[in-house]
């Protein structure tokens, strides 16, 4: 069940008002750094017990395990590291955290294929799957090459040093917080730490045009506005949803936490075992990219392509959007989305609305966006104020359409709250 934020005509503040802070580094009162240079306001991290016992709990499953168990605590960890800016990239966080605290045990010795390198690094490697071609292997095998290392029965490993691992990689996650704290960027150790390379500095963020004269936004427009703080497919009865995808039109794998994964998963259909048998939304775009001759090939930032809901009919869901705003950036490991490119894709998936609206009975009246573009390097305060720009112009235009914007996180979805309020 989401939790509802009412829409309130009021403005609480300016399209600048700062939004809660995300926690960025280790705090005086946990296991992290007392402080950083300039003396910022510190959130604290988790401590080093907590993040063992989440370790622990990772061990079994791996980490293909992160998009289910949510470690909080180790994902709090990550972000304070710069390694990810919160759930839509939460679990490579993660995992990209875990390889630098193991090569912060290994005093960067370790050998890419864990052969050679302190036995603690070797080991926690085994054990989390962090080495090539070692991700999905079973958590019985992965104890038993963790053991190896240091010649004992995996029983015997698992008495007695695989907590000593646990514990200690807890310690490395957590001075590899420290070292962001320091001062020093996530483009420079700590990412190296990480196998992420050097990053360039990001250009400043636009703000969204500012409307100076003209009408305001109809007030029956405003009060058909509201926020979730929910996973986007566990809404109900709204017509469309909005889903984040690449210009290549390449779902998320369904075991990602992100707004795209999420939506494929509870598409799909399955069988009487779970099995699933129709990966509806993945194949529709398949089919789609066939068809208008772009199969493996880009399309333009900004396109906005409708598949059917697949299982997400039982909740009331009639179509899909895929809004292709994320572009991979030029060294291949990542992307980025331009706001203006969210601003058009918002526009492009109105006007698809439109003229789609009747061919439905009852017509279509009602569309859910996601914070589009905060997992992808767009600051999410920025994120926030160009969706709600880009919706308030639609709803100028014709305020007859009901909007739902969904974020997972409270602090997220205050952001668009502040947004959406603004004149």
């Amino acid at each position: 069940m989401s939790q509802e934020i009412p829409h309130s005509s009021s403005t609480p503040g300016p399209l600048g008002s700062k939004a809660p802070e995300t926690p960025r580094t280790p705090g005086s009162g946990s296991s992290g750094a007392p402080g950083t240079p300039g003396g910022r306001a510190l959130v604290p991290l988790p401590g080093a017990e907590r993040l063992a016992a989440e370790l622990r709990a990772l061990r079994r499953p791996g980490l293909s395990g992160l998009r289910t168990l949510r470690p909080e605590g180790l994902i709090r960890v990550a972000v304070a590291a710069g390694l990810c800016v919160g759930s839509d990239d939460a679990a490579a966080g993660v995992e990209a955290l875990l390889r630098a605290g193991v090569r912060h045990l290994g005093g960067h010795t370790l050998s890419a294929d864990g052969a050679r390198g302190d036995p603690l690094a070797r080991a926690a490697a085994h054990t989390f799957g962090l080495l090539p071609d070692r991700r999905g292997v079973s958590g019985q095998e992965r104890r038993k090459a963790a053991a190896a290392v240091y010649g004992v029965t995996s029983e015997r490993f698992r008495k007695s040093q695989e907590r000593e691992v646990t514990d200690e990689l807890a310690l490395a996650v957590l001075a590899v917080a420290r070292t962001a704290a320091s001062g020093r960027s996530p483009a420079g150790p700590v990412a190296q730490e990480a196998g992420v390379p050097p990053a360039r500095t990001p250009e400043p963020v636009p703000d969204p045009p500012a409307r100076l004269t003209g009408p305001p936004l109809p007030a029956v427009a405003g009060q058909r506005v509201s926020v979730h703080v929910a996973s986007i497919e566990l809404l109900r009865d709204i017509d469309i949803l909005v889903s984040s995808e690449n210009i290549y039109l390449e779902m998320s794998k369904t075991f990602r936490s992100t707004v795209s994964g999420s939506l494929r998963r509870a598409a799909a259909i399955r069988n009487e075992s779970g099995e699933t048998v129709d990966d509806v939304l993945a194949r529709e775009l398949e089919e789609w990219m066939r068809a208008h001759g772009r199969a493996g090939l880009p399309v333009r930032p900004g396109t906005v392509v409708p598949t059917s809901p697949g299982a997400l009919a039982e909740r009331g869901v009639r179509r899909i959007h895929h809004a292709a705003v994320a572009s991979p950036t030029s060294d291949g490991h990542g992307y980025r989305v331009d706001p203006r490119v969210l601003a058009e894709a918002v526009s492009a998936s109105f006007r698809l609305a439109r003229a789609e609206r009747d061919s439905y009975d009852p017509p279509l009246s009602s569309l859910c966006f996601p914070l589009l573009g905060a997992g992808h390097g767009l600051p999410p305060e920025k994120a926030a104020r160009w969706l709600c720009w880009a919706v308030h112009e639609e709803l100028r235009r014709d305020p007859s359409w009901t909007v739902h914007l969904v974020a997972q996180r409270p602090e997220l979805a205050k952001l668009l709250t502040v947004a959406s309020s603004a004149p």
